[in-house]
């Protein structure tokens, strides 16, 4: 909206000049978001302890958790109503990737929302299988969208670029469906697991989206993707206007997320945070790095899928202690402070080395 107003007005004030600049505005709609998150925090928090949206601790769960009992939940809201001011204050509203990762937020969060009130009222939220065939629609829209519908993509939509081997660039036509798919689905959902501690998923998504941040800046670049010989993705930079807000809106949820918790973001938050990571990745290229910058995720996941199958498969034994990952190491007797913090410190090192693959040939 900002850009739309002053960027025109250039011409007869040259100081406004500074709102073409990609960089001038993610600075700015990360500030707004920030603000804004932390100005309406305490309300949201008041809001929901007023019409009881409190978290339901599980009787399974590790028994230092029922402290945590009666704590607001569904703060996702905050995070996705202050990113999506910020964007629509600071963004070119014109570009079709900036509604393209508005959807993909909204979307999710729609689904997180709905099943958020349905555990409130029901103690029992969607099933398995409608949230899945929900965010399978979703994401198929969206690459169906990337693969066919943008011009700008026509000549590498379907092509796969692999980390640290830059000349070996497939083409996997209609199978590409497939892997957006699974790495917005994926992604969406990995956050949901990991997000079981005060501050545990925020703190890797924001590590993960100032990565992404910094990689949709880049390709959106024609220099410097040329330089670093990655894909030039035409209108991709701009997306880093909406990243930023999800960095300044992230960063003001943690302040009250933190240990010990005022607020959790419910489903609605870590759905609605996988998914909108999922999809920047898909817009900037790089998919399979999201392995590598979204590891903390990925980890969490596969904990869980160990511990399923090899409770199946040895009739009742555990891998783990508990799964998600993080609970095994609560239940081993690390605090819960130390287990965040640690995870964190993992999420900062998958982040620098997925960097130093942009210049690795």
């Amino acid at each position: 909206m900002l850009y739309h107003i002053f960027y025109p007005l250039s011409s007869d004030y040259s100081f406004l000049n500074v709102f073409r600049y990609i960089t001038f505005r993610s600075a700015y709609s990360g500030i707004t978001a920030l603000i804004f998150s932390m100005l309406m925090g305490r309300v949201m928090i008041r809001m929901l302890r007023v019409f009881q949206v409190e978290e339901k601790i599980r009787d399974d769960g590790p028994e230092s958790h029922a402290a945590k009992s009666g704590t607001p939940t569904m703060g996702g809201i905050l995070i996705i109503s202050s990113l999506i001011i910020a964007t629509l204050l600071w963004a070119n509203l014109k570009n079709p990737y900036v509604w393209l990762v508005l959807l993909s937020t909204v979307g999710f969060g729609l689904i997180g929302f709905v099943d958020d009130l349905m555990k409130l009222k029901k103690d029992e939220g969607m099933t398995a299988r409608i949230k899945l065939i929900l965010q399978v629609l979703l994401s198929l829209a969206i690459g169906i969208y990337l693969v066919y519908f943008d011009p700008s993509r026509s000549e590498y939509a379907t092509r796969l670029y692999i980390p640290f081997v830059k000349e070996f660039q497939p083409d996997l036509g209609t199978w590409y469906l497939l892997l957006i798919v699974v790495t917005i689905v994926g992604t969406s959902n990995a956050v949901n697991l990991t997000d079981g501690l005060d501050g545990l998923a925020i703190g890797p998504i924001i590590i993960a989206t100032i990565t992404y941040t910094l990689i949709l800046y880049l390709c959106g670049h024609f220099k410097f993707a040329e330089y670093l010989r990655i894909q030039h993705i035409k209108d991709a930079g701009e997306v880093a206007v909406f990243s930023s807000a999800v960095i300044g809106a992230s960063l003001g949820f943690l302040w009250f997320n933190s240990y010990p918790a005022q607020i959790f973001m419910g489903d609605v938050g870590s759905l609605s945070l996988g998914g909108l990571l999922g999809t920047i990745a898909v817009i900037a290229k790089h998919e399979l790095l999201l392995l590598l910058v979204g590891g903390i995720f990925v980890i969490e996941a596969l904990s869980v899928i160990i511990q399923v199958a090899y409770f199946k498969y040895t009739g009742g034994k555990r891998f783990f202690k508990m799964a998600p990952l993080h609970h095994h190491f609560e239940h081993s007797g690390w605090a819960e402070p130390k287990v965040i913090v640690r995870f964190w410190i993992v999420a900062v090192v998958l982040a620098m080395i997925s960097l130093s693959t942009l210049k690795l040939r």
